[in-house]
């Protein structure tokens, strides 16, 4: 849309906005006519988004307006006239547009040459109250919402310090949504700020349907064979003012809960805000019992299907975890049935209705657990290994990183059942290589080791 300037004839103004905006079609675009200081004036706003009593306040204030009052142009009429904080001079239909889709009320008057933006907004808003996904047994109770205003709030509430930079972008030609890049400008690395601001600056997309995942996209174009996030979420305003601490860079998407932290790496993963709620003591055991139990879920499941098809690997001590019983379904048949099944029990849990979630799942673990075995699909061994294998993906809070882990767990799998221990050493390389070469944002791969 070309720019084009404000008309001071209040009629050309009105026929051009009611030309662009369904005010007629559309209920929630409401035109409100009236008269301020003798001169005719209209309101643009949209209904939802203006708080009623804030406006009432507002239009009382221009009742008692005399023609003699009136100042010669915008400026002045919002600088001794408008009884309220956020106000903006606005000069080109496009700027106006954009304000009020987005919930700023625009006053036009007749003789001005200028358009004044009241800032008056409210979004609908859930409470700030503490997420599902990443809890923390000692810290703080709140959480990001999806209004970014709020959650730019939460991060200046924590970090009172002037060197808190917050930049506003606009995304998408048609969803226009806000974008904040969050920094501290003393302890930022400014080749990585410089190369995230151009990334920004170069989107063209025409909306941000899944807001942060589009954005995502958009600034990682490359094909994303690699199945380890680039990126690392949090939804706790504490993880990431410390992150802002640490010289770090945050990105928060309107409507999405959640900040996006750049730059990343795998021990960044696998940190969770409970690490530094305890003390030191305490906080390196959760991190290292957390980093056991990850390696675990990648290779228990592989080792023992390694030496199950090799027994006499097998020391002495160990002896007791072979399968004694009948083995009628090959075992890694039975073992990926398994991660099948689990992946199908998680998506069911999330379709299911609260109050029936527990019972359902009581009924799940009791009667697929119990008869599976009983019905010779299953070995126990093989049940115990998985079900340890599923509860331990919940022990880091990162959802991509699991799936991740569950591909190399899988390619592991099939490698070691097809060519044994050459298969399994093969897996080996691949999942470090995963680690290793995975490029982020920054240009550091998962070790902070900088690639080329």
């Amino acid at each position: 849309m070309e720019k084009q300037t404000i008309s001071k004839r209040l009629e050309d103004n009105v026929q051009y906005l009611s030309s662009v905006l369904p005010v007629e079609k559309s209920f929630d675009i409401i035109q409100r006519n009236m008269e301020i200081g003798g001169r005719k004036s209209s309101f643009y706003f949209i209904d939802g988004f203006t708080k009623d009593e804030t406006m009432l306040k507002i239009m009382d204030s221009f009742f008692g307006i005399t023609p003699e009052d009136m100042p010669e142009d915008g400026t002045a009429f919002a600088t001794k006239c408008v009884p309220y904080v956020e106000v903006d001079i606005l000069g080109d239909y496009d700027a106006i547009l954009k304000n009020v889709l987005s919930g700023v009320t625009c006053l036009f008057i007749d003789g001005y040459e200028t358009c004044v933006a009241i800032d008056c907004r409210t979004y609908p808003a859930r409470s700030v109250g503490e997420p599902e996904k990443d809890k923390s047994l000692r810290g703080s109770r709140d959480g990001f919402v999806e209004t970014i205003v709020f959650n730019t709030a939460l991060l200046r509430r924590r970090l009172r310090d002037e060197h808190l930079i917050m930049e506003m972008a606009e995304i998408g030609k048609s969803s226009r949504t806000d974008v904040a890049l969050c920094y501290m400008s003393d302890r930022v690395d400014e080749e990585l700020l410089t190369n995230i601001r151009n990334r920004l600056e170069e989107i063209k997309v025409g909306d941000l349907r899944m807001n942060q995942q589009s954005l995502a996209e958009a600034l990682y174009k490359r094909k994303q064979f690699n199945p380890f996030p680039k990126f690392k979420y949090t939804e706790r305003p504490d993880t990431a003012a410390a992150c802002l601490l640490e010289g770090k860079v945050v990105i928060l998407v309107d409507n999405s809960p959640s900040a996006m932290i750049l730059p990343t790496s795998i021990f960044d993963m696998i940190e969770e805000a409970n690490d530094y709620y305890f003390p030191p003591i305490t906080g390196i055991y959760l991190k290292v019992s957390r980093a056991i139990i990850t390696i675990l879920t990648v290779f228990l499941a592989p080792i023992y299907l390694l030496f199950m098809q090799n027994p006499q690997w097998l020391p002495k001590a160990f002896e007791f975890i072979k399968i004694e019983e009948t083995v009628n379904v090959p075992l890694i048949l039975q073992i990926l049935i398994l991660e099948l099944a689990i992946d199908g029990l998680r998506l069911a849990a999330l379709n299911t209705p609260s109050m029936l979630s527990t019972p359902l799942s009581v009924i799940a673990g009791i009667v697929m657990g119990e008869f599976s075995v009983k019905s010779g699909w299953f070995n126990s061994e093989i049940m115990l290994y998985m079900a340890f294998v599923s509860v331990a993906n919940y022990t880091q809070p990162n959802f991509e990183l699991g799936y991740a882990l569950k591909f190399m767990r899988l390619i592991l799998l099939v490698l070691t059942a097809i060519f044994n221990w050459i298969g399994f050493a093969a897996g080996c390389i691949v999942v470090i290589l995963s680690i290793c070469i995975n490029k982020t944002l920054s240009g550091r791969n998962y070790l902070n080791v900088k690639l080329n």
